[in-house]
């Protein structure tokens, strides 16, 4: 239901800007139209929020399965366009789901990590590549700071601090033809994870900081 995600995008709105130091940076950046996957960062439970606050588009959401309880909890989500998602197998419901609305030009989250760091980003799954070369679609990094803070999903309604959402150039993966291999989808990972690290400052980089990455680069030409 377009009317309950929009409530809910201008009432988070405006508690970023009655209660929080909130700004975004980027939103040139953002493609108007055509099917488009944000991958983010991700620390709290309100981040969902934060982006359809921050991004002039409809979002759609793969979120974690375990989330939809109880059917008033998850008929609202679905409402505001969640569709579960099983993170511990290939959930092929959910993909179908995700091409589907990527047909239809709809512009659609993907937090890489799979589940919320600490503040520090973790080491990524293949998931988002998949679903990219699948579709073809834009991929769009965008870096959250100041959620670390907020666990609970009760904080829509009181987000304190600093929040920072910087939207990053939107750019497009090489295709692969064939049986790509785990190398190949790892380094594409990586590549995704670098793009969401260079939007943060290094202190949230964590696996994906510039002196570990650097490292790794030297190790795998030796």
């Amino acid at each position: 239901m377009t009317i309950l995600y929009n409530i809910c995008s201008l009432l988070q709105k405006l508690t970023l800007r009655s209660f929080a130091d909130y700004s975004v940076l980027g939103t040139e950046n953002v493609p108007p139209y055509g099917p488009l996957i944000i991958v983010s960062n991700h620390m709290s439970n309100i981040d969902p929020s934060i982006l359809s606050a921050s991004i002039d588009r409809r979002l759609k959401f793969l979120a974690k399965n375990s989330i939809f309880v109880g059917f008033p909890i998850s008929q609202m989500l679905y409402a505001y366009g969640a569709h579960p998602v099983d993170r511990e197998k290939a959930d092929l419901g959910a993909i179908r789901w995700a091409k589907l609305e990527l047909g239809r030009d709809t512009a659609m989250v993907i937090f890489p990590e799979g589940t919320r760091n600490n503040g520090e980003m973790i080491k990524a799954k293949d998931g988002a590549v998949r679903l990219i070369q699948m579709t073809k679609a834009t991929v769009l990094p965008v870096g959250i700071t100041g959620t670390e803070r907020h666990r609970s999903v009760l904080r829509v309604v009181n987000p304190t601090g600093q929040i920072r959402v910087n939207i990053g150039t939107p750019f497009s993966l090489p295709p692969l033809d064939g049986t790509v291999s785990d190398a190949v989808m790892r380094s594409m990972t990586t590549m995704i994870m670098e793009r969401i690290a260079y939007l943060l400052p290094n202190e949230y980089r964590g696996y994906y900081s510039l002196s570990r990455t650097a490292t790794t680069r030297k190790d795998s030409t030796e």
